[in-house]
């Protein structure tokens, strides 16, 4: 999923202890990452551009991030909910389309990932495959 050695650069050149990464910082890596993911596995079988961009648009609604964030709780670690508290209770303001609830979900879920992403990749992997991601989904 990522070099650990490109983690670990970017935490030496900057200086920052992960414990200091806020959540929102966790979340906007946890956003890119999710969405690399995702486009990775709509990949296969070949369509249109625009096809793609469909099927990734829905799967990284804040809708169908929630709905991922509840399949995936019963396989989280008490420091993996922590992660999530802090993630949910980052946000601040939400989408007008949207309820803060669904928004609190998805920004915990992305900061889940980003933390993973930085600390334990396997385990971001083994989560991810959970989700059960393919591109037979409807866009």
């Amino acid at each position: 999923m990522r070099s650990k050695a490109l983690t670990d650069e970017f935490l030496k050149v900057n200086n920052v202890p992960l414990e200091q990464l806020s959540p929102v910082a966790l979340a906007y890596i946890g956003d890119a990452v999710y969405e690399l993911y995702i486009r990775s596995k709509l990949l296969i079988p070949p369509k249109r551009i625009a096809e793609y961009h469909t099927q990734v648009v829905t799967q990284v609604r804040a809708e169908t991030q929630a709905t991922y964030l509840q399949n995936l709780e019963p396989y989280l670690t008490g420091e993996e909910k922590e992660i999530l508290r802090r993630g949910r209770n980052a946000v601040t303001t939400k989408p007008k389309r949207l309820s803060a609830k669904i928004y609190q979900q998805a920004s915990s879920l992305e900061t889940l990932i980003g933390y993973l992403y930085l600390t334990n990749c396997d385990r971001l992997q083994d989560l991810l495959t959970k989700l059960k991601i393919n591109s037979d989904v409807d866009g």
